[in-house]
């Protein structure tokens, strides 16, 4: 089985973050000054790239050779993943980039960001151990009180430790307020007798860390029921004793999943507290103290919408990789004659019309995604660390509104696009020995991880547009206009800014149909809902990859033919051309169809489907 890590150059990062984004704030602030700045990139990134060929990528073929298996109540991983996790934590790449002490080292988000998306192009299914390690750890942090900061922090950070989040139950998927995991009190007001089980919880075990840390929401006795009763407590693998020592905490793997991809990464099912000897500190307020509001959702939601943003982010390494591997293929598979010149002989099949199609497909689609995602990445560096309030708010403004475009447009659009790197191989790339098929069957997993993407479209149509009474959205919208109104002259992409002034025009339509819906026909909102976010973040995305190429465009003028960045460069405003001709039309046509209104989906009888 092929494992083939095919991503050659940081480039792309290095315009992102060098040219592109205003980052010259970021590395100025007190956090990055002393360590980085931003010519800095490429000597953090061509050693992760280096890695990930020699150390990484050889790691991604264990896990279908040596997938993760469960026996006798132990779960065992790919042999090489221990070692690997342990490399990560020790070299600073992985959970210690979110210690928040003064004198830490470490990344700024958009650069760690890169750091990660390469690592998990190079493999998938190791990816999950250090995010959620991290995410975990990040939650301690954030609401432990200084005991159980003590307790777990420094072996988590260190890679001792790992860490999970444990939401999904049996009787209780994506409605987490449905939960039936209860926690009792004991004579310890912050300790808690925890008792329930848990399903699909991913780095739920491993065989390479001496401990697990698990977030685990349950509800105190006296709650209030739904997710506002929900506390979050860290519920450890092994009890950690006073001195230290570890003992059973009556918290058991009683099975793993069997998944269509990932087989490297453990899904596992938990069970707490079957014997009654199962503890966990809570996390913030008990809520009988608090009128019977918990607040574990509102703590669980840190940890979410980062992972949010992580599982778009991994979506979007996949089909980087994918469509590398199938350019890579596309220049040394020879076969066909070109059309226009059959008599010339057989050529590589990247000189076929469609082929190239399809490359550039992906190129455009990776480009805009990128620009997206990166510049929501900065947008967390600057609410996390700018001095200046209004920096913070809009920062954290743009944040709350992209975060479900960030996840679902990428891992919404990376199944078909991969199909389509396959698609470019012939019969080739639906054989085994090839790697795009061991991506495509990982990437699946992304659309339906951290809230279906249904989930976010509503999360989208519900609670972002309408956040201080519409104002941030409308100001998101503006913004966009105020782009197009700044750049609409511009000479080399007039036809572009006319692409993107008929999507706004269309979106704000589109808008308004919804607003009228939520008054006379509420069930057409989560009809259109997904469609109405893929336009959302189509938008959105031109807007982003049309900013980058009014630089490409003059770096290019400015460098000249001659310049060994020249093909760079136009190849950025060529990947935006592509983008916007063949990709933001969708957000016309999202906008008639929900304009029209057609409901037939909804005005049949459930047994129509029975035919």
């Amino acid at each position: 089985m092929s494992a083939n890590f095919a991503v050659n150059s940081i480039r792309d990062f290095e315009f992102i973050l060098q040219e592109w984004l205003p980052t010259e704030n970021v590395f100025n602030y007190p956090q990055f000054a002393d360590y980085y700045s931003k010519e800095d990139i490429k000597s953090v990134l061509e050693p992760i790239l280096k890695m990930c060929k020699n150390v990484i990528e050889p790691t991604n073929a264990e896990c279908e050779t040596h997938p993760v298996t469960f026996a006798d109540g132990k779960v065992t991983t790919p042999p090489s993943f221990g070692p690997l996790f342990h490399k990560i934590q020790e070299e600073g790449w992985g959970t210690s980039n979110i210690d928040n002490s003064d004198d830490a080292m470490v990344l700024p988000e958009m650069l760690h960001a890169a750091v990660w998306e390469l690592i998990c192009a190079a493999n998938p299914s190791f990816m999950p151990y250090v995010l959620l390690t991290s995410g975990a750890a990040g939650l301690i942090q954030s609401f432990g009180d200084e005991k159980v900061k003590a307790i777990f922090l420094p072996k988590m950070m260190d890679g001792t430790w790992a860490g999970t989040m444990c939401l999904t139950e049996p009787g209780a998927g994506s409605d987490v307020g449905d939960i039936t995991s209860k926690a009792y009190p004991t004579d310890d007001p912050r300790i808690f007798k925890i008792q329930g089980n848990k399903i699909f919880i991913t780095g739920g075990n491993n065989d390479f860390t001496e401990n697990i840390i698990h977030l685990f929401l349950a509800r105190i006795e006296g709650a209030k029921p739904g997710t506002g009763g929900i506390s979050l407590f860290a519920v450890p693998k092994y009890w950690v004793n006073e001195d230290g020592s570890l003992e059973d905490n009556d918290f058991v793997n009683t099975g793993v999943e069997h998944k269509m991809g990932l087989h490297g990464s453990v899904t596992a099912a938990l069970s707490a507290g079957e014997n009654g000897n199962c503890r966990g500190w809570l996390l913030g307020i008990d809520p009988r103290e608090n009128e019977g509001k918990g607040e574990g959702m509102a703590q669980m939601f840190q940890m979410m919408n980062m992972a949010r943003m992580e599982t778009g982010h991994m979506a979007l390494s996949c089909i980087i990789n994918a469509f590398a591997n199938a350019r890579d293929n596309a220049k040394e598979r020879v076969q066909g004659r070109l059309l226009t010149n059959p008599k010339a002989g057989r050529v590589p099949i990247i000189n076929h019309e469609d082929i190239k199609r399809t490359l550039m497909m992906g190129k455009a689609h990776i480009e805009a995604m990128r620009a997206m995602m990166y510049r929501v990445y900065l947008a967390f560096d600057q609410r996390h660390r700018d001095p200046d309030p209004e920096v913070r708010k809009a920062a954290n403004d743009l944040i709350e509104i992209c975060t479900p475009l960030c996840k679902a447009y990428p891992s919404d659009e990376a199944w078909w696009l991969i199909g389509e790197a396959l698609q470019s191989y012939g019969g080739y790339g639906y054989c085994e020995e090839y790697p795009v098929s061991q991506i495509a069957r990982d990437v699946k997993i992304y659309s339906i991880w951290e809230g279906t993407n249904y989930i976010q479209s509503m999360d989208l149509l519900g609670r972002k547009m309408n956040m201080k009474g519409g104002s941030v959205f409308a100001a998101w919208v503006k913004e966009m206009f105020d782009f197009y109104a700044a750049n609409k002259d511009n000479e080399a992409l007039s036809k572009e800014f006319n692409i993107l002034g008929k999507a706004l025009n269309s979106y704000q339509a589109m808008i308004k149909a919804i607003a009228e819906y939520s008054k006379t026909n509420i069930s057409k909102i989560p009809l259109y809902s997904r469609r109405i976010l893929t336009a959302s973040a189509q938008l959105f995305c031109g807007r982003q990859i049309l900013d980058q190429a009014i630089l490409a465009d003059k770096k290019a003028k400015e460098v000249g033919p001659s310049h060994f960045d020249y093909k760079f460069y136009t190849g950025k405003v060529a990947a935006a051309k592509y983008y916007m001709h063949n990709v933001v039309p969708n957000v016309w046509a999202v906008a008639e169809i929900v304009i029209d209104g057609d409901a037939s989906a909804l005005d049949v009888p459930d047994e129509v489907f029975e035919y």
